[in-house]
């Protein structure tokens, strides 16, 4: 339930700071929506501008890890919504970042389009990008809450299985709150974000050993969570989804 939350708020995140930049921007007037935004009119930056939703999530990812990090209060719930949202803040920036070195259609792609950056420097961008999954996969691992599986005794195979069906739970969880669009689009965003950041987790949480971070006793609520994602729906549904102009 946490993790489908947290892709759809980061998600929408992105969205947001990607129409934010554009309402300040003289003749351009965007459209926010549930699971993208558009835009008419006309601006020099507008490519530069693609950027931005990545450095959003990125900054959410970010500020979440270090919330968990220095916050030792708290309920489970509440510091596996904040894992989640560090989680998918991290991945969602990196893996958009790894893809544009690749393709220029993305939105980072289109924003380095638009800074002339050459092969040789994507592809230093592509190793950063990397590497920074790496370093989060570590890092998520060692904050991890002991609730969610990152136990003493050096159970990585029980914690990656675990972690597998989660994230498999999450994306079919995911699907109604980017509906309408074709299923393949639909699915592929989340599975690709949430696959690439589970590997990377599992990889970390081996890393880091068998000494645990035990932060919190028992498991996350599922009132809250189940409550917090049908409110969520709803507003994506009745609310985002007709479009929001700025």
């Amino acid at each position: 339930m946490l993790c489908a939350l947290a892709f759809n708020l980061t998600f929408f995140w992105q969205e947001l700071w990607l129409v934010v930049p554009k309402a300040l921007t003289p003749a351009l007037h965007p459209i926010l929506y549930h699971n993208d935004h558009d835009w008419s009119g006309e601006a020099p930056t507008v490519e530069l501008l693609q950027g931005t939703g990545a450095l959003a999530t990125l900054a959410s990812g970010l500020a979440s890890c270090a919330a968990l990090a220095l916050w030792r209060g708290g309920s489970a719930t509440q510091r596996a919504f904040l894992f989640w949202m560090g989680f998918e803040g991290l991945f969602q920036a990196l893996t958009q970042l790894a893809i544009g070195t690749l393709l220029q259609g993305n939105d980072m792609g289109r924003a380095l389009t638009y800074l002339n950056v050459g092969s040789v420097a994507k592809a230093a961008l592509l190793v950063l990008a990397v590497a920074g999954m790496s370093l989060a996969g570590l890092w998520l691992a060692r904050l991890c809450p002991s609730d969610l599986g990152v136990r003493a005794g050096g159970r990585t195979r029980a914690f990656a299985y675990g972690m597998m069906i989660v994230t498999m739970a999450a994306i079919a969880l995911i699907i109604p709150f980017r509906l309408p669009r074709p299923l393949v689009e639909v699915a592929l965003i989340p599975l690709v974000v949430n696959l690439v950041g589970v590997g990377w987790l599992i990889i970390g949480a081996g890393i880091k050993g068998p000494d645990a971070q035990s932060v919190v006793e028992g498991q996350p609520g599922l009132v809250g969570p189940v409550l917090a994602l049908g409110v969520t729906l709803a507003v994506f549904q009745l609310v985002l989804r007709p479009g929001v102009a700025f």
